[in-house]
């Protein structure tokens, strides 16, 4: 029998395994201190789950975290306020949302406020300006320095957005 003391581990052993599904120890939810609040760690049961659209982390049978190269939370655990992280933000005019939440990527032109902060390649988060609500996670294709510098061109990836197979599976 192999037991696997950490979530990291874990994981990777969990690659050979498609459709898996797993509740964690609290060791391996130690781990996640400082990405979900520690009251929702207390209180909720926390699974780990793996398929062909990739691995999350479950809270009480919805997705909180998805894997990219480092875990995200979803905009569900954003709206939720059950996040421990601030993410870097740009914030995007009306008429950029309905591309949004498409799944567009980010083009200058629709950004209205950037954080200077953003590193190239760093996980931002995409909000609207008029409810300051959030719309999608990206990658920063630019420093936040760089992106107020431009007038054209795409500078975020789309991650994560509103309506997509993340957002859509709500409860697994």
């Amino acid at each position: 029998m192999l037991i696997v003391t950490n979530l990291t581990k874990f994981i990777k052993l969990m690659h050979y395994f498609n459709n898996m599904r797993k509740i964690l120890r609290k060791k391996e939810i130690k781990e996640l201190k400082g990405l979900i609040k520690e009251e929702i760690l207390k209180k909720s049961k926390i699974e780990f789950f793996s398929d062909e659209d990739g691995e999350f982390i479950l809270t009480d049978g919805e997705i909180a975290l998805f894997k990219h190269k480092e875990w995200v939370l979803t905009l569900q655990a954003i709206l939720k306020e059950s996040n421990e992280i601030k993410y870097k933000e740009v914030i995007v005019d009306a008429g950029a949302i309905k591309f949004v939440v498409n799944g567009a990527d980010i083009m200058r032109p629709g950004i209205t406020k950037i954080d200077n902060e953003i590193e190239k390649d760093e996980v931002i988060l995409i909000k609207e300006e008029t409810h300051n609500k959030p719309l999608a996670f990206g990658i920063a294709l630019l420093s936040g320095e760089d992106m107020n510098t431009a007038t054209s061109g795409k500078v975020v990836k789309s991650l994560h957005y509103v309506g997509d197979n993340i957002w859509n599976r709500k409860k697994i």
